[in-house]
């Protein structure tokens, strides 16, 4: 992995849906590609196109298991990046506090394995 630089952070995170997503799975831990679709209100195809983005600033990591693609935070991250991404939570608060109520209502959501959780 390379070293991620400020630079190439924000303009990583210099979409709305590129940040929602990072903060959302920041916020939760793990997510699949379903449940973001589904708090983001937003289609399959733009939803991956983002993550594909931020999977190739080594923000993201992902995982298959079964029909499920999982993201959460590459592990190893600095922890500037980590403190960026809180502070910008709490700046987004109510962006993410509504992606994460739809989340919380989303029915048949995949399970997780504890360890990422």
């Amino acid at each position: 992995m390379s070293a991620l630089s400020p630079v190439q952070l924000f303009k990583c995170l210099g979409d709305e849906t590129r940040l929602t997503l990072a903060l959302l799975i920041h916020a939760e831990g793990e997510l699949c590609v379903c449940e973001m679709t589904y708090a983001l209100q937003q289609s399959q195809p733009k939803i991956s196109r983002h993550l594909a983005q931020l999977r190739s600033c080594e923000l993201l990591q992902d995982s298959r298991r079964g029909q499920w693609v999982h993201y959460r935070l590459m592990p190893g991250l600095p922890s500037w990046v980590t403190a960026t991404l809180d502070d910008a939570t709490a700046g987004a608060s109510s962006m993410v506090a509504d992606a994460r109520q739809r989340l919380s209502a989303m029915g048949n959501r995949p399970t997780r394995q504890t360890e990422y959780c």
